[in-house]
């Protein structure tokens, strides 16, 4: 009897893994989407189309990135979690971000926690705080003290995000005084702030940089334990009066639960890959951003931690959307 037991436990075991290898072999089988739930040219859309090529390359398949933007970045979630979980349709988002929906929302059309799977972490870039030229500020100190005597808008790439909060954590520890104006995304935050249209603005460093570099914003600080090797006389948000301090945008690939562990292993050693490989890391450090692998165990261990973290500074500014 156990002799027979043993047998079909191991018949079922080698049906699973020859099912596996079905699928590791027969996936690609048709175009890859990329869904970048935001509009163009923020972080997460650089490093979409930075690995797009290469990773078609790798898989011998079309790799299409699609801006899917909408609701915070709800939209495009939702559509991938609603497409089918076989390895052609994958989101590419700021993970923070991911982490602190479920926090901010009242009512999701899915859970991010159980309805995908990650698949690995590709970048890491740090908050900048910047403001528009005309603003009369050299300091977060300074700032501050011009918040407290006049109106100053405060653009977010949307409400809940984690530049949002991250603006809303240094408000309350400097009791500086912000009117906060959402965006559906980045680009236009900083489109605006450039514009002069808000003076104030905290985004990611890969998106922002080029806008430092060229004059069109000023940064007075930056959202990392250390100051960043591109802005060595940019003074940390830390030393600033705000200890501890530390904030950024995190960019990862997730892709339906249900998508099979084979693809999801292939899928996480092939962007580890290209994003470690010397043109595209020279290409993300020359813009701010550090290369930030993790396998999809590893992922799904941060996720979990950003979730909880960020739920308690959601609390704290009391920042909900029905």
């Amino acid at each position: 009897m156990k002799t027979r037991t043993f047998l079909r436990a191991t018949l079922a075991a080698a049906a699973l893994l020859s099912g596996a290898a079905a699928w590791s072999q027969a996936w690609p089988s048709k175009p890859i989407r990329i869904v970048v739930p935001y509009p163009p040219g923020g972080s997460s859309d650089i490093i979409a189309r930075a690995i797009s090529q290469p990773l078609s390359e790798a898989l011998k398949q079309t790799v299409i990135v699609e801006n899917k933007a909408g609701a915070n970045g709800n939209t495009g979630t939702d559509a991938v979690v609603k497409a089918p979980a076989d390895g052609h349709t994958l989101l590419l988002c700021d993970v923070g971000a991911l982490a602190i929906t479920a926090s901010v929302y009242n009512k999701l059309p899915f859970d991010p926690s159980k309805d995908l799977r990650g698949v690995g972490m590709l970048a890491y870039s740090p908050h900048l705080l910047v403001v528009h030229p005309s603003v009369q500020a050299n300091s977060l100190k300074e700032l501050v003290a011009l918040s407290q005597k006049s109106k100053i808008d405060f653009a977010v790439t949307a409400i809940g995000s984690a530049p949002h909060l991250a603006g809303v954590a240094v408000e309350k520890a400097t009791k500086a005084r912000w009117e906060y104006i959402p965006y559906k995304g980045g680009s236009q935050a900083i489109s605006d702030t450039v514009a002069g249209q808000t003076q104030v603005l905290m985004n990611g460093m890969l998106a922002t940089l080029p806008f430092v570099q060229t004059g069109k914003l000023k940064v007075l600080g930056v959202s990392k334990a250390t100051r960043v090797p591109l802005l060595p006389d940019v003074p940390t948000i830390a030393e600033q009066g705000v200890p501890g301090f530390e904030s950024g945008t995190w960019q990862g690939v997730l892709v339906p639960a249900g998508t099979p562990a084979p693809v999801v292993e292939r899928l996480s050693a092939e962007l580890t890959r290209i994003i470690r490989s010397p043109e595209v890391r020279q290409r993300l450090t020359a813009q701010g951003a550090e290369v930030r692998t993790m396998s999809p165990t590893e992922f799904a261990a941060f996720f979990e931690k950003e979730r909880r973290n960020w739920a308690g500074v959601v609390a704290q500014g009391g920042v909900k959307i029905d």
